[in-house]
């Protein structure tokens, strides 16, 4: 196979724009698959992705094409994650691509998931094809969005494609484009290996299964090669390319994407972005980009039974195998007792977690409230980055903290500016700039501390945007804050799983919410229960839950008075005993309560 007939592209958009259907219709018009394995989705395996009309997870496939001019072409396709908290997986797929298809939907416009996977494909010098996608809908605004598309973007209008990916219109000009536009893969096929890492996936027969585009060189089984990055050497087991299947192939030359099966055991071994070259004939330098996979949000998922520990730990063995990002160590709760404490990429990663957790392995989990990772620097000047609030030293001991922000990219119609800049200031958001894309589209960009944005941020834009606003953000790094660890007492036993760090000025609000939230939730006990938040040793805000009353004087009737003094002095002595020894059963509402607080 020469350079020439081979096109690497891959489909960037906003989430739910329709990348996944166009897809679908490239391998329906290209006839890559048998009729009978079509279905909606075809390249999105996991049953959540289709609930939920996401993808997940990237996929790639390679599809032949006979165009126009008469010669057959390869074209492997990799359909993205349209989602912000997958964007590193993104930047890793336009890694192994000459070019990519943005997609735009012709009712929304464009939005800011859109512009930031323009950005990075230019960033790439890639050759980007826009489309305008759902032309068929009868709200679909063709004329304002190819004008978007050229002054927001800054394409050239001449060369949008108008399609639809569920009726199958255009999809024979989008193939055309991609033949025409996208040039052919470089690369060396004598000069030493690099082969690029952009996904991986784990079999329980063959092992960690590399996802690879090849820069240079040449791969075949029998291979010794190794990682760049992670310095692990392997033997080659089998290579070959992505159909439906996976197919195999003698070897994989310059220019080419495949898979690469070799004596990997776990997919901690991989490292999404490194580098694979030959170990007898290394490459002088690995190829650019590689940086290693940050959780950004943490919360602790706890088995609802005590007994199911082990369970749980095994369910996320198998599942962290197929999933590189998704990190977990354990831990302990006086409140839930032995669990793990899991880091995600943002708070839509984490549902998809937890969700297949439940639905795979039939568990019930108990999870506690999402938070982010602080960095503190102590009086000896060393400093330590925490994920979870328990482990926070004493107050002595802290010089400052640090927490982490975001610059947050909030693309809007005009009339919604002020309640926008509202929204952000009320989350301590610092305005950095509001440009004016055009008469119907505004750029708005503010610092915001990620802690404020992982809760509800998100809903609550949409809810005073009507909708119309879309979100893209990116980590800037850590800033000094003033912090303080907010604690939650019951009858004044610390519960570690409630506690957060919050900023100071909103800790009394956020502590005075929380308790009364948890008086509504927490079930009445035959004793009196105070709920407390505290900074420090200092109380701050305070609730209480009433006992369960029995009417223990009721079956006296006349007689003398110090019988019935009698009976109520006995019950608030056996009250009084009972609020010493008794346990406060916390439901599972209880922890999700941060959530529900304003």
């Amino acid at each position: 196979m020469t350079k020439d007939k081979i096109r690497n592209f891959c489909i960037i958009a906003h989430i739910d724009h329709g990348k996944s259907t166009l897809a679908d219709r490239i391998l329906e018009v290209t006839h890559s698959i048998p009729a009978r394995d079509l279905r909606e989705q075809t390249l999105d395996t996991l049953d959540i992705e289709r609930e939920r009309g996401i993808t997940i997870k990237a996929a790639a496939i390679r599809v032949d094409y006979k165009a126009s001019d008469g010669q057959d072409y390869f074209l492997n396709l990799i359909d993205t994650p349209g989602h912000v908290d997958f964007s590193y997986e993104v930047t890793r797929s336009l890694g192994a691509c000459e070019g990519a298809l943005l997609l735009v939907d012709a009712s929304q416009g464009v939005q800011a998931q859109t512009l930031a996977n323009a950005y990075l494909a230019s960033d790439r010098n890639l050759e980007i094809i826009p489309v305008i996608n759902k032309i068929d809908l009868p709200n679909a605004r063709v004329d304002e969005v190819k004008e978007q598309i050229t002054e927001i973007i800054g394409l050239d209008s001449e060369g949008v494609i108008l399609a639809s990916a569920k009726n199958g219109i255009g999809v024979e000009e989008i193939l055309e484009s991609i033949v025409k536009n996208v040039p052919p893969p470089g690369g060396d096929d004598d000069a030493p290996l690099r082969a690029l890492i952009f996904d991986s996936v784990y079999n329980s027969f063959r092992g960690a299964i590399a996802y690879v585009r090849v820069m240079d060189g040449c791969i075949r089984p029998g291979q010794k090669i190794l990682s760049m990055a992670a310095s692990h050497k392997y033997e080659v087991e089998e290579v070959g390319i992505f159909r439906l299947e996976m197919v195999p192939v003698k070897e994989l030359r310059a220019g080419e994407v495949g898979y690469v099966i070799a004596n990997m055991k776990s997919i901690r071994d991989i490292k999404i972005g490194d580098t694979l070259t030959d170990e007898a004939n290394p490459a002088s330098e690995s190829l650019p980009g590689y940086k290693p996979v940050k959780p950004m949000v943490f919360c602790g998922m706890y088995p609802a039974d005590p007994g199911g520990f082990d369970v749980l730990r095994s369910s996320l063995e198998r599942l962290s195998l197929n999933d590189s990002s998704f990190h977990y160590e354990p831990e302990t709760s006086s409140a839930l007792g032995f669990g793990f404490r899991c880091g995600f990429l943002g708070l839509l990663h984490m549902e998809v977690i937890q969700e297949r957790l439940e639905r795979e392995f039939d568990l019930t989990l108990v999870t506690t409230a999402p938070s982010v990772v602080f960095r503190i620097h102590t009086t000896d000047g060393k400093f330590a980055d925490i994920e979870n609030p328990s482990k926070m030293p004493e107050p002595a001991r802290i010089a400052y903290l640090e927490e982490p922000y975001i610059y947050a990219s909030i693309l809007t119609p005009p009339e919604f500016i002020g309640a926008v800049c509202d929204l952000c200031s009320s989350r301590r958001g610092e305005h950095k700039r509001t440009h004016y894309l055009n008469p119907q589209k505004v750029l708005i960009n503010y610092d915001l501390p990620l802690s404020e944005a992982v809760m509800d941020f998100y809903d609550r834009l949409k809810s005073v945007t009507r909708g119309y606003a879309s979100l893209d953000y990116e980590f800037v790094g850590f800033r000094q804050s003033d912090l303080v660890k907010l604690d939650m007492l019951l009858n004044g036993s610390p519960v570690d799983a409630l506690s957060c760090i919050v900023h100071k000025d909103k800790a009394y609000t956020r502590g005075k919410q929380l308790a009364e939230k948890l008086r509504k939730i927490i079930h009445r006990q035959l004793f009196e229960v105070a709920i407390q938040a505290a900074v420090g040793n200092r109380v701050i805000a305070r609730e209480t839950i009433k006992p369960l009353r029995k009417n223990v004087i009721a079956k006296c009737y006349g007689g003398d008075i110090t019988r019935k003094r009698k009976l109520i002095e006995r019950q608030k002595e056996g009250k009084k005993r009972m609020k010493q020894v008794g346990n406060v059963e916390l439901p599972q509402e209880a922890f999700m309560a941060v959530f529900q607080i304003e």
